[in-house]
């Protein structure tokens, strides 16, 4: 055992260690929690290292350093180990993504040394909600896109990262990675669409992260023409009905503070702010 305060690369033999830091906050640490639940701590199955920190001999605080830097349960003396630890091996995430208060902290101590981001999302609603709306019925066309409809939701999946986060997830190496990660989705039954007649996308959506705990709806999109029409709410139900009937629990997303209209529709859907989440972007 640790008998100081220190911070270390954790190996498998800390898994149990490392998923009792991450049940403590089981909505906010769902995606990293989902990763190490499935690859453990070795960092070839991870997809990157797992930070710990520790004080008095016992492990409090994670970090998953991977093609995003993650602060879980992060205390500031651990966010000021994990800075020093990120700034000494240079960067090699494409974001710094969390609870807004530590990843915020963790920015401030890193920006002069990475700096500068391409865009910082300061405050992005946790949302939850762990039933299903009164008001709002599912709609009945939105169902688990089939693993031989590769090629017609691939587009849609394009059109949602390119838009939310500002860059195509087909630079770089032509969109091998991310294509790999729609199939597995798709492959698990955790993506969703709604396709109208001609067979094109009118809404989308993804549980991306699953733990036995909850699970975070992810990469929500309405085809541009349809928005505004009613479309998203009865969408958005019917994916949660999905979620909680197969998937966890307690079902979680996180949005932009500044997409009102998408607030609006979690909010009618029976979602409620819990937290705030933090991005910043590369």
């Amino acid at each position: 055992m640790l008998t100081q305060t220190t911070s270390r690369v954790l190996d498998p033999s800390d898994l149990d260690a490392a998923l009792a830091v991450l049940d403590r906050e089981p909505v906010a640490n769902a995606f990293v929690t989902a990763r190490v639940r499935v690859a453990g701590l070795d960092p070839w199955r991870l997809g990157g290292e797992m930070w710990g920190w520790y004080e008095d001999g016992m492990l409090t605080s994670l970090c998953y350093a991977g093609a995003n830097l993650v602060p879980i349960c992060a205390t500031p003396r651990a966010v000021r180990a994990f800075a020093e630890r990120a700034r000494r091996a240079g960067r090699r995430c494409s974001s710094i993504v969390g609870p807004a208060d530590a990843t915020a902290e963790l920015w401030q101590l890193l920006e002069p040394h990475w700096g500068p981001a391409r865009e910082v999302r300061s405050r992005q609603p946790l949302m939850v909600t762990d039933h299903m709306p009164d008001t709002v019925a599912p709609d009945p066309y939105v169902r688990r896109v089939r693993k031989d409809e590769m090629e017609t939701i691939m587009p849609a999946c394009v059109a949602m990262f390119t838009e939310e986060v500002g860059v195509s997830p087909l630079a770089g190496d032509g969109g091998l990675l991310y294509q790999a990660r729609v199939a597995e989705l798709v492959g698990s039954g955790r993506s969703f669409a709604r396709l109208d007649k001609d067979g094109k996308v009118l809404f989308k959506a993804e549980i991306g992260a699953a733990t036995p705990h909850a699970c975070q709806i992810q990469g929500v999109w309405v085809a541009p023409e349809h928005r505004g029409k009613g479309l998203a709410a009865p969408a958005m139900a019917a994916v949660l009905r999905y979620a909680l009937a197969d998937v966890a629990p307690v079902v979680s997303l996180y949005v932009n503070d500044f997409n009102t209209a998408a607030r609006r529709t979690y909010r009618k859907v029976g979602f409620q702010e819990i937290g705030a989440f933090m991005s910043v972007l590369f």
